[in-house]
């Protein structure tokens, strides 16, 4: 997300430009291919968003903050300066966890990058590893001001949130977060998304008074292609242990919020099978919500990594190869239509291999397919439709 990461669920990470250069195998006709997409230029989006935030610049290394010394940023102490801190560190351990997972010697390629109106982000991807087909991991720390149309993208607002229904213009914000897809090539191995972000906006411009406001937001959800009741419910005890460490209506809440953000309204099934969601969090103390992001952000690796470990090896054949590539078609379907930070990334000109990251390489669609009731592939697909209660 170069810009995109500002504040959703799904699609933060940057493509490097190495990485799309890398060797990959041609998809069967059937399939289609998202790791070099024909997109729109960067100038029909420009024209497409009333105001669009600045285009990024590349830098030769990250700095060791992204904050300007302004009294909230760097040196503050504040709320902006230990989430960036915690990101970055998350950031660094995870892509650990990764290159030790996937065991080809291969590392994360890295790619800095800067705004002119202030803050940057460090992009990382690794590509055709043995494990990974495709796991970039990102991170961002951004401010300025954004269209209003991005601003309502942001909040998944449908009025223009001006007080006495003035239009209102930019407003100024400031966003950070940490956001990652993981694609393994095994189809018995789940796909991971998870996404943290802390959001702060100004009144805008012309709406002089209006209240400061400030927010969370975020998650961890499962996308496996078959259901394994051992790896399911593993994923989400671990999520259930970090919301009861702050309040025990956490899990059960943010459990019923992915179900329902998930959900892909033109299918009548989820994109997966769940885990916790929250966004706009921002009625209980705000350290307390930084300790909860920051627990969040850290039981990924426990959540996740011993799954991998379980199936990366498990022997598969090409029909169950073929049913991955059907099940990431929804994932992509539902990233392309419903996901907010597609809209947020879209409104405000932002980078495309950045927005469209979080697309596998491939995926297929085929006419009217149907899994074989009581198969495996039918299983899979009947707990997207009817959301279970795993613990």
């Amino acid at each position: 997300m170069a810009s995109s990461l500002l504040t959703t669920p799904s699609q933060t990470l940057a493509l490097t430009p190495a990485a799309a250069r890398a060797r990959r195998s041609s998809p069967a006709a059937d399939q289609v291919s998202f790791s070099s997409p024909r997109l729109p230029s960067r100038r029909a989006l420009r024209v497409r968003a009333s105001v669009a935030i600045e285009k990024e610049v590349p830098e030769n290394e990250a700095p060791t903050t992204f904050l300007r010394e302004d009294g909230s940023g760097a040196g503050s102490g504040s709320v902006r300066e230990r989430f960036e801190g915690m990101i970055r560190r998350v950031q660094g351990e995870i892509c650990a966890a990764l290159e030790e997972a996937d065991g080809s010697g291969k590392r994360f390629v890295e790619d800095v990058w800067s705004r002119p109106g202030g803050g940057g982000g460090i992009s990382r991807v690794l590509q055709d590893g043995n494990v990974f087909e495709k796991a970039g991991v990102n991170v961002s720390v951004v401010y300025g001001v954004m269209p209003p149309d991005a601003y309502r993208a942001a909040k998944g607002a449908a009025k223009n949130g001006a007080a006495d229904g003035h239009k209102a213009g930019p407003v100024p914000f400031f966003a950070a977060g940490i956001s990652s897809v993981l694609h393994p090539k095994n189809p018995f191995a789940p796909t991971l998304h998870f996404n943290y972000r802390y959001f702060e906006t100004d009144a805008p411009k012309d709406v002089p008074g209006a209240p400061r406001s400030w927010w969370f937001g975020g998650g961890t959800d499962l996308t496996p292609s078959y259901l394994i009741e051992e790896d399911v419910k593993h994923f989400h005890s671990v999520q259930k242990q970090a919301c009861d460490k702050f309040d025990p209506s956490f899990y059960p809440r943010f459990k019923k919020w992915c179900d329902d953000y998930f959900y892909i309204k033109h299918r009548n099934e989820r994109r997966g099978l769940g885990g916790i969601f929250f966004d706009d969090l921002n009625n209980y103390d705000q350290d307390m919500l930084l300790n909860f992001a920051t627990e969040c952000a850290g039981s990924v690796i426990p959540a996740y990594i011993p799954i991998i470990e379980r199936r990366k090896d498990t022997p598969f054949n090409e029909e169950q190869k073929a049913w991955q590539q059907v099940r990431r078609g929804r994932y992509v379907e539902f990233n392309l239509v419903y996901d907010r930070g597609t809209t947020f990334g879209l409104k405000t000109g932002g980078r495309i291999e950045s927005i469209l990251v979080s697309l596998p390489l491939t995926a297929r669609w085929e006419y009217d397919h149907k899994p074989e009731e009581g198969s495996e592939e039918w299983k899979l697909l009947d707990a997207c439709i009817n959301p279970k209660e795993w613990l």
